[in-house]
């Protein structure tokens, strides 16, 4: 009986971790835009929000929420940027929920080190910093 609870334990362990995500809190993002570090920001919010709201520099991919192979491939425009730099790279997502995490484990199959992966936690929606978004094109 011990031996299957520990099997079961090292099976849940597991499996959480294959869906583990890096994330940057929104203080944390702030201050890397504040002191202009280097960040590669990948938005991926659909065509209409990006319009109404987004960071500046943000690469508009529009691959929310990222489930066919069609919208992943949407973020392939921001492999170049990315290729041609190590900075970070900060996913931005609607929600910071499925499609950012569909996102990250899909730029991780294109090569793009984990550690340099990270998703704005909470997404655009909880943003609570609104005097750094840019509105319109």
């Amino acid at each position: 009986m011990l031996k299957k609870l520990v099997i079961t334990l090292l099976l849940l362990t597991h499996a959480s971790l294959a869906f583990a995500a890096n994330y940057i809190d929104p203080d944390e993002f702030k201050l890397m835009i504040q002191q202009k570090k280097d960040v590669i920001i990948v938005d991926i919010q659909p065509a209409g929000e990006f319009e109404q709201h987004y960071l500046k520099g943000a690469i508009e991919t529009n691959a929310f929420p990222a489930k066919s192979a069609y919208e992943k491939q949407r973020l392939d425009k921001a492999l170049p940027a990315i290729n041609a730099s190590s900075a970070p790279v900060v996913i931005v997502c609607p929600r910071g929920k499925s499609g950012a995490k569909n996102s990250y484990e899909y730029l991780l199959t294109k090569g793009i080190p984990e550690n340099r992966l990270l998703i704005l936690d909470g997404g655009i929606a909880e943003w609570p910093y609104k005097e750094l978004l840019q509105h319109g094109r």
